[in-house]
């Protein structure tokens, strides 16, 4: 897969990036009770990232919405902490360090936002993602943070921005 590019989500890729994440939710079997799935922006997620401290990628090939993953502040959390948010990427991006890219994109724009402190949440079985988050830096934790509204996802992980 070649002449891929990750830009700033814009007004008219909100129907595209719904439709990810909801194909890879359906794809992987992950819950859509308590999760991402549930959210209510989810349809509107270049308003929901133009917020102050926000920014929402994509990855587009050939016209197309194939990968995406943004950052955002960490709700009812200190000020200093962010979430990484809605990390998807369709079957044929995975294994091609797009992913690798799209988390260096998301944790400078977070750096330059002055967070100290990056969380996620994700589930068990997703062990590549997982994989990813290790290599970059994540840890996990023994407790959830801040107010997500996720209650499906049992993984919690927390990178230290500052090192």
């Amino acid at each position: 897969m070649e002449n891929w590019f990750i830009r700033k989500i814009k007004k008219e890729d909100n129907q595209q990036v719904a439709q990810l994440i909801r194909a890879v939710f359906d794809e992987l079997n992950i819950p859509k009770v308590g999760t991402a799935y549930e959210d209510p922006y989810l349809d509107l997620m270049f308003e929901e990232y133009s917020k102050p401290k926000s920014v929402y990628y994509v990855v587009e090939f050939q016209g197309k919405v194939v990968g995406s993953a943004g950052v955002a502040p960490l709700e009812n959390e200190a000020e200093t902490i962010c979430e990484l948010q809605k990390m998807y990427f369709l079957p044929e991006t995975r294994g091609l360090g797009i992913g690798s890219e799209m988390m260096a994109k998301c944790l400078q724009s977070a750096k330059d936002f002055g967070f100290e402190n990056c969380y996620l949440e994700t589930m068990p079985f997703m062990h590549d993602a997982q994989k990813l988050y290790k290599k970059v830096g994540f840890e996990y934790i023994d407790a959830p943070m801040g107010s997500t509204g996720h209650t499906s996802c049992p993984v919690w992980m927390l990178k230290d921005l500052r090192l």
